[in-house]
């Protein structure tokens, strides 16, 4: 409806209210008139059936509702200037589907006025409002209006649990669910969906278990959305099998179950479970829609599979999914991730009209690439070019991104901007962000009083990120005084463990390394073992420290030992004080030789074109002696060697990386 249409003269004939007098030709008339409605024929069905619409002014609902579905406002305003000159505004039936059509379209503050002169509203009335507050953002409002009603319907609860929970309001969207329960109301198949959403978003396993009795009850054990909703709030909440189950029984599957299994399957650690699945489900003839995509390529993600992922990628262009929003923001992230940043500012330079995610995954993007000053350049032109609003993730790409680039006066210009400014209350992540960013530059004193005086409770995790700066700034005291705050809320994570280890062992501190390690083993804990991968031609290859698994092992050993030789001739020195162990020179330096992360490049270095840049993935952070034997490969082979490490991307090229040595 891209053109301006006027609508023709209603005639006046005359207004019926005797249900007896209603003819058979009546009748076919109506349904000639409402079948031109739904085929969005509005014009024609209102200048054809002008008198039958006077005789049965009900039907003005028809043609409201197909302004709704061509979203044509100014032929609603038409209408409803006609229904106010007929003197049908005061029907309650009409009025609520002006209402719903102002609310629907776009024009909401309009939609407020309305209800605030509708001379006889309804629960409907109250229920079009709700819904409208919610889809403009204002839960409030929504809220109020529910509180306020004298009466409420089956709907109004299903709205309002809905609303809350879209919002994250979880534990109240589940605390009215009961209400309702308790006050006879029984939820539809729509509530269940929602209801168990929240129970998902809580990790309320115990809760999901009773709303799973519930649906026993109800008969809805093979409704193919409540069962899809059931299986997600399993698979959010770790059981992934018994979601695994519920969508394996289903005598029926879409792709909304098929979506399911895939997001299960990815946010449980297994991406490359995600991949078979994904196949079977195109065996099966089910074609792949925009949920589906953001689950495969989050798996790409994860693995850091490249080849993959740009398969991937052909297929949501050839699937029309290519500017989807939310597909546009993970293949951002995506080809980040695999170490392709040009890929990921070429994906969002070719967005129009980005949204607010799609900003923030590209200002996430240059933050885990070490682009700190291109970040805050980007969140720059978001907010004063185009406009749009930030987050709070936002906000925690943003001070990621000054954490790894030592920008500690602009990481706290902005976390005070996204306060005072924006009014974004921060979560713990913001403040572990935040210690991290203290951490780094060496503030650890500062970092620690952050932590001892905000508002949010502590977790393990931020007081892990202060005694991992501990480790790199051998700060052995205050790591003993911090570990103790990490034993004390998880004693049975081995992480701080190794870190104190780690610590004293760069202290030479030998008799305190070994009190370190009795207790681990006496609590039956492990390090977890460094792990370097990369991808050939589709497959994974995967090394650990000082490996001889790997079918090319005797030859990535023999290559080595040649590189070393060429990296010492250039003035290469094993760091020997990196390796944490009570043991002789050359010990340590086989030990340094055969790190995973060395054994990954040297394959690389070994089985790819000559010129083509060398990708490993690393679970745990790169060593120090790594860190500069890489800067000599790369200077040796003339080769680009990207390694993302468990917390950023490094881009070695030439004998220099890109962190500056700041990580």
């Amino acid at each position: 409806m891209g053109k301006y249409y006027c609508l023709g003269p209603l005639t006046r004939r005359y207004f019926s209210t005797n249900p007896s007098s209603v003819s058979v030709s009546e009748v076919k008339l109506t349904a000639e008139f409402t079948s031109l409605c739904s085929k969005g024929l509005l014009i024609p069905a209102f200048n054809i059936f002008s008198s039958h619409i006077w005789s049965n002014p009900s039907l003005f609902s028809h043609l409201l509702q197909s302004c709704i579905s061509q979203n044509s406002m100014s032929l609603g305003k038409q209408l409803h200037s006609v229904i106010i000159t007929s003197g049908c505004s005061s029907d309650k039936f009409i009025s609520n589907h002006l209402l719903n059509l102002y609310s629907k379209c776009g024009q909401f503050d309009a939609a407020i006025t309305l209800f605030g002169v509708m001379p006889r509203k309804n629960i409907m009335s109250c229920n079009i409002l709700i819904n409208g507050y919610f889809r403009n953002g204002d839960w409030e409002s929504a809220r109020k209006v529910f509180d306020e009603m004298p009466e409420r319907n089956i709907a109004t609860w299903n709205a309002m649990v809905a609303g809350l929970i879209q919002f994250e309001f979880n534990e109240e969207g589940l605390g009215l669910f009961s209400r309702m329960h308790e006050l006879g109301f029984l939820p539809d198949q729509f509530a269940l969906g929602s209801v168990l959403r929240g129970c998902a978003g809580l990790r309320a396993l115990v809760a999901g278990r009773q709303i799973h009795g519930y649906v026993r009850k109800c008969g809805f054990e093979f409704d193919l959305v409540v069962v899809s909703s059931l299986a997600h709030m399993y698979m959010k909440c770790g059981s992934l099998g018994e979601g695994e189950r519920l969508i394996t029984a289903m005598p029926s599957q879409n792709v909304v179950a098929w979506n399911t299994l895939l997001a299960g399957r990815a946010q449980n650690g297994y991406p490359e479970e995600v991949f078979v699945q994904y196949n079977i489900m195109k065996v099966a003839g089910f074609r792949p829609d925009k949920i589906t995509f953001m689950s495969v390529i989050s798996s790409c993600s994860e693995l850091a599979t490249l080849g993959q992922g740009q398969q991937i990628h052909t297929e949501v262009i050839k699937a029309g999914a290519s500017s989807t929003l939310s597909v546009i923001s993970s293949l951002i992230s995506m080809y980040s991730r695999c170490g392709c940043l040009e890929d990921s500012l070429k994906v969002f330079l070719e967005c129009k009209n980005g949204d607010v995610v799609c900003w923030s995954s590209m200002i996430a993007a240059y933050g885990f690439h070490g682009q700190g000053l291109e970040a805050i350049d980007l969140f720059n032109q978001m907010e004063q070019q185009e406009k749009l609003e930030a987050n709070d993730i936002t906000f925690l790409s943003l001070l990621y991104a000054c954490s790894h680039c030592g920008l500690k006066e602009e990481g706290s210009e902005f976390f005070d901007l996204m306060v005072e400014k924006y009014g974004v209350k921060p979560r713990i992540e913001h403040y572990t962000c935040m210690v991290d960013l203290l951490g780094r530059y060496g503030s650890l004193e500062e970092a620690e009083a952050l932590i001892r005086s905000m508002p949010v409770k502590a977790d393990v995790i931020i007081w892990k990120t202060l005694l991992s700066a501990c480790k790199i700034h051998k700060k052995a005291e205050m790591a003993r005084r911090i570990a103790e705050e990490v034993f004390r809320l998880d004693p049975w994570d081995p992480v701080p463990y190794v870190l104190l280890s780690n610590i004293h062992a760069s202290d030479k501190r030998w008799d305190d390394v070994s009190d370190v390690r009795k207790a681990m083993r006496e609590r039956k804990l492990k390090k977890e073992p460094g792990v370097s991968w990369l991808e050939l031609k589709n497959q994974i290859h995967q090394f650990c420290m000082g490996d001889k698994s790997h079918p090319k092992s005797a030859d990535i050993d023999s290559f080595l030992r040649e590189l070393t030789s060429e990296m010492k001739k250039r003035g290469y020195v094993p760091d020997i004080d990196s390796v944490l162990h009570d043991m002789d020179v050359e010990d340590k330096e086989y030990d340094l030789v055969h790190h995973s992360e060395k054994l990954a490049i040297a394959f690389g270095l070994l089985y790819t074109s000559v010129g083509t840049p060398i990708r490993v993935i690393k679970n745990l952070r790169v060593c120090s002696d790594c860190h500069v034997a890489i800067k000599y490969m790369s200077e040796i082979s003339n080769r680009e060697i990207i390694v993302r490490d468990c917390s950023r991307f490094h881009h070695f090229k030439n004998g220099r990386c890109s962190c500056g040595d700041y990580w």
